[in-house]
């Protein structure tokens, strides 16, 4: 690069420099810094004055990058394979101002600045990304760490499994990551090149793409092919091997550079031959080899893609849709809430042949029914009610950032004693805290007051859970027990016992607006039907008159347990998710009765949180909103998924 009114010379700086084995101008091509054995050199690019020389790494400097936003600052990775092989400079004062890195039996070869996010991302010899933080009350930290190899091995598996494969190079790339031949020598992937990519400008004209708006891109360069990362999830987007093109004789690269911006949708690629006196220049059409290979990238507006929120009819076949037929408990289940305006199909018969038989009322309309709002309460119960449902928070203002600031603490026991599961009301009225010491707590909106205690388990409480109405709360405990507690009655509705289930209960919800109970159990969840009715009989007050029926198993494939289950109550929704001890995360559709989807290797370890976007009692958002969620595992961050492309 030569800046404007700058003629072509050379700069002779003396036997000290080295080899050169990186040059950079700075942002406005005033200077330029020479990476030239240990040491870096600034230079002015109108004359032959050297402004400063920075010493201090232990080992020859690979590359060097000006941060734009901060005056003076350079930094630098070199081949030290110690925590010293990065460094943060003031060139203008010659002062080292941070060091740090990584352990690795690797040197750090390249290195670019991520203006956008504030960060540097470095590659190593051996196909090793790091993601630091350049904001300073960060200390610097490492964000993210990627195993290019591995992520390009999934790439490659989920491109040959969807068969978008169209290209023969595309097939060849797949089959030769995954048809490596036995006793074969596994190559090293060093990371010569980091470079911006103008991923969207080639896809300008397509719809769908407002999700990737803000989404950074970048083009690997390595010795064996280019690839292209999506920095807000760092997976792949696209993968292109050399020796995959019979018309390039290059198969392994010793250096490669880019253009950053694409004309007319291709970008230029100029790469030297590590072993022979050769160069070429390859033009890659970015838009062409993204579709070959990404079966999702459009795929938000397809209609075959899942949603949240329920957008088919009930089917009828639907395997847990026929064990409400023969019951008349659940009868009215059925009606109210999986065929509404269907008129049900059992005729009217008799039951037995005698003349003078008692009717036992199979003609009957069903006399019980499930959820029944109470219309004739008293005038100072209906105040009663108004008064402790009335909001007791001030409205947080929409254009305030979100709350961050803490309030106070609360101890909610004498001892010390840990705090299993929490869980708001749909009102936000009320919080449930389930506790290990075998109790569940019922705070009001303020957390001043203790609403109610619940005891009874015979373990720590593993969740809790509210139902749609605000008025029954279900927990699952250690003693492989599950409860629903009105919040009205200090004695549980419900009680499913230990014969019930082999394993410990991790999670309990209700389901399809109060229809239904989903818990896990070991490597399988549960689907309950139930009435509740707290009555009781005067004679025979230790049997409970509530009942539950399990309609159906449904087993996660290759794990051992369920870590995490989340589903929305709130709404219609066909959709449950849940993760496994083998790190992956699976999707079942209950109207198909069987599981649809499955993403493996979600987090580094196994996923102990799903959150999804439940909806709100106080705001309207758009329908697609609700196709987010959440992941989080220990030491992995947080992960935001989209569920119609499961990405």
């Amino acid at each position: 690069k030569i800046p404007a009114g700058l003629t072509p010379r050379g700069i002779v700086i003396g036997t000290l420099l080295g080899m050169v084995l990186h040059v950079r101008f700075s942002p406005d091509d005033q200077q330029v810094a020479v990476c030239a054995g240990n040491r870096i050199y600034m230079l002015s690019a109108k004359s032959e004055a050297i402004l400063a020389e920075l010493d201090g790494h232990l080992a020859p400097v690979t590359a060097a990058e000006f941060c734009t936003w901060e005056k003076s600052m350079l930094i630098s990775v070199s081949e030290d394979r110690t925590f010293k092989a990065r460094k943060v400079w003031d060139y203008s004062t010659s002062q080292l101002i941070y060091q740090s890195g990584v352990l690795t039996a690797f040197p750090l070869l390249s290195l670019l600045i991520d203006e956008e996010n504030k960060q540097i991302i470095t590659g190593c010899a051996e196909g090793q990304l790091w993601i630091f933080s350049l904001i300073s009350d960060h200390n610097y930290r490492c964000v993210a760490h990627i195993n290019l190899k591995k992520e390009q091995e999934k790439f490659c598996n989920k491109v040959w499994k969807s068969g978008k494969g169209i290209g023969q190079n595309t097939s060849k790339l797949c089959k030769t990551n995954n048809m490596r031949p036995e006793g074969s020598v596994e190559t090293s992937l060093p990371i010569l090149l980091i470079e911006h990519c103008d991923f969207l400008a080639c896809f300008h004209n397509e719809e769908n793409t407002s999700s990737a708006l803000n989404t950074s891109y970048f083009w690997i360069g390595s010795s064996t092919g280019l690839l292209i990362i999506n920095l807000a999830n760092f997976e792949l987007e696209a993968s292109l091997a050399y020796k995959d093109y019979s018309d390039l004789s290059i198969r392994f690269a010793g250096s490669c550079a880019l253009t950053r911006k694409a004309v007319n949708g291709k970008v230029l690629c100029l790469i030297t031959s590590m072993f022979e006196d050769m160069t070429a220049v390859l033009e890659v059409n970015l838009a062409a080899l993204v579709r070959t290979q990404q079966s999702d990238f459009l795929l938000c507006g397809n209609e075959n893609s899942l949603s949240v929120i329920a957008r088919a009819v009930m089917q009828r076949n639907t395997s847990y849709f026929f064990p409400f037929l023969n019951n008349h408990y659940f009868r009215v289940v059925e009606l109210n809430y999986f065929a509404i305006g269907v008129k049900s199909t059992v005729k009217d018969q008799p039951l037995v042949f005698h003349n003078k038989i008692k009717s036992s009322g199979y003609t009957a309309a069903p006399q019980m029914t499930m959820f029944s709002p109470n219309n004739n309460l008293k005038k100072n119960e209906v105040s009663k009610w108004k008064t402790s449902c009335k909001c007791k928070s001030k409205e947080y203002p929409l254009e305030s950032s979100p709350p961050i600031k803490h309030e106070k603490e609360i101890s909610v026991t004498c001892k010390p004693t840990p705090i299993c599961c929490i869980q708001y009301s749909g009102d936000g009225d009320m919080l449930a805290c389930g506790l290990a010491d075998k109790t569940v707590l019922i705070f009001n909106s303020n957390l001043t007051d203790t609403y109610k205690v619940f005891s009874g388990p015979d373990g720590a409480v593993n969740s809790v859970g509210w139902s749609h109405d605000k008025k029954w709360l279900v927990s699952a405990s250690e003693d492989r027990t599950l409860r629903v507690w009105s919040v009205c009655n200090n004695e549980p509705a419900l009680i499913l016992g230990k014969e019930k289930f082999h394993k410990t209960v991790r999670f309990a919800q209700f389901y399809f607006i109060d229809a239904f109970i989903l818990l896990c159990c070991g490597a399988e969840f549960h689907l309950l039907s139930f009435h509740l009715d707290t009555t009781k009989d005067d004679l025979k007050r230790y049997k409970q008159r509530s009942v539950c029926k399990l309609v159906q198993t449904f087993p996660m494939a290759s794990t051992m347990e369920i870590t995490s289950l989340s589903a929305v109550n709130d709404f219609y929704s066909y959709i449950v998710l849940t993760a496994g001890s083998n790190r992956a995360l699976e999707v079942f559709d209950l109207n198909a009765g069987c599981s649809t989807a499955v993403i493996p290797e979600v987090h580094t370890r196994s996923v102990h949180q799903i959150c999804q976007n439940k909806g709100s009692s106080f705001s309207t958002q758009q329908p697609e909103a609700y196709n987010l969620f959440m992941t989080t595992a220990a030491g992995d961050g947080i992960k935001l998924w989209d569920l119609r492309t499961l990405r």
